[in-house]
């Protein structure tokens, strides 16, 4: 451990060993704590550098006190562009070997660059390393549940939907050589994390450690969590970012994504329009792939998160998912019959009796899917009445 830091402090002698790089757009309620506790690291010898994206809020005034007081403090103002401009703009200011990202609304604890910095020291055939995180509310209270990736991600880019590479991007690290290799940050909206990790798994190896570093927040009303424009725009683009890594791997020409990409993608009125934006580009075998996956995956997302899909939405998926039907593995097929379940369920729960008929050629699997959710929530129901007053109930926990 101790050569291989003096080869990393011989490498970079008069500069910092990580860089740590934090967007920030109007987040003056948690700008100050979450720097705060970078700065607190075990791990100093390091650069922040904070890109305020635009703020219209005191975010500004709030950084500039801060870099006055601390020196390893670097901020960037740009005119607001959104995530992946504010990002490939902070790395232009990056220069230590190793960069870590964070969130302007998150906290890291003490130990936690120092855990990830030792960890790619110890492996070097690991490029980029993730953490997990308590999960905390908008105040910053711990809601109990927690985010559960452990070890070598196990990708598969020809599932529907794909099974991405995912490490917590708030809580990332990756080696500044790798990153620059795989060009940064492309605009692939409500993606872009994803997309980065499949193009960096085409030079090394990723791994999550089990450990808890920090605390991640989550915003309720936030409008990636309730919009289902977002929804749709997410959908459709995490299963182009597999297509793409699926194409380099054979070296075909990549797929390009527009930096008006967002913007399109919102004036889209359907699923199927933001997949029209990228139809031209792809072959018949690619389209029929991403109008299946790009339906599961939005059913997936809609079972945890507050979405509430339209018409259009429910029969694009009911019609994608009939039509492609033999492009689905048995894991894939079983699946998205769970997520139809759990859709037909809320559904259910809600009372909303058109939108369920429109999934009525899967009614009897999902009717069937819909009957064992219900058991197991009524087991577990029993379950906490039973042992109420007797022990803690544990939180449930789930994924980020």
């Amino acid at each position: 451990m101790t050569s291989k830091v003096g080869d990393v402090c011989a490498a970079a002698p008069d500069g910092p060993i990580i860089d740590v790089l934090i967007p920030v757009f109007n987040g003056s309620e948690t700008i100050r704590s979450s720097v705060e506790s970078i700065l607190g690291q075990t791990e100093a010898r390091i650069q922040v550098v904070i890109v305020n994206d635009g703020s219209t809020d005191s975010t500004a005034n709030i950084l500039s006190a801060m870099s006055a007081e601390d020196h390893r403090i670097t901020v960037v103002d740009i005119p607001n562009g959104g995530i992946v401009e504010a990002l490939n703009t902070g790395l232009q200011h990056c220069s230590a070997p190793f960069v870590a990202r964070h969130d302007a609304d998150d906290i890291a604890f003490p130990e936690r660059l120092a855990e990830q910095l030792e960890f790619l020291l110890e492996n070097p055939a690991y490029i980029a390393v993730g953490a997990n995180a308590w999960h905390i509310d908008a105040a910053g209270n711990r809601l109990g549940s927690r985010t559960f990736f452990i070890g070598e991600p196990a990708p598969d880019p020809c599932a529907s939907p794909s099974v991405e590479p995912y490490l917590m991007h708030p809580f990332l690290m990756v080696r500044r050589e790798y990153l620059e290799k795989a060009g940064g940050y492309r605009h692939v909206v409500h993606s872009e994390d994803t997309d980065l990790y499949w193009r960096l798994l085409e030079h090394g190896q990723l791994f999550n450690l089990s450990d808890i570093l920090g605390e991640f927040r989550i915003h309720a009303q936030s409008v990636s969590s309730i919009s289902i424009v977002s929804g749709r725009i997410a959908a459709v683009h995490s299963q182009l970012a597999a297509l793409s890594h699926r194409r380099r791997i054979r070296s075909a020409p990549d797929i390009i994504f527009e930096r008006d990409g967002r913007t399109a993608g919102e004036k889209a009125s359907s699923l199927q329009n933001i997949i029209d934006i990228f139809a031209g580009q792809l072959d018949a075998e690619e389209l029929a792939y991403l109008q299946l996956s790009s339906a599961v995956k939005l059913l997936s997302l809609s079972c945890f998160r507050p979405y509430r899909l339209e018409d259009a939405d429910l029969a694009y998926a009911r019609d994608a998912l009939t039509r492609h039907d033999a492009l689905l593995s048995p894991a894939d097929r079983a699946g998205s019959e769970n997520y139809a379940a759990r859709l037909g369920l809320k559904l259910l729960m809600r009372r909303e009796w058109r939108q369920l008929g429109i999934l009525r050629p899967g009614i009897v699997r999902m009717g069937a899917m819909a009957a064992q959710q219900g058991r197991r929530s009524l087991y577990l129901a029993r379950n906490r009445l039973k042992f109420a007053g007797k022990r803690p109930i544990p939180a449930c926990d789930s994924n980020a």
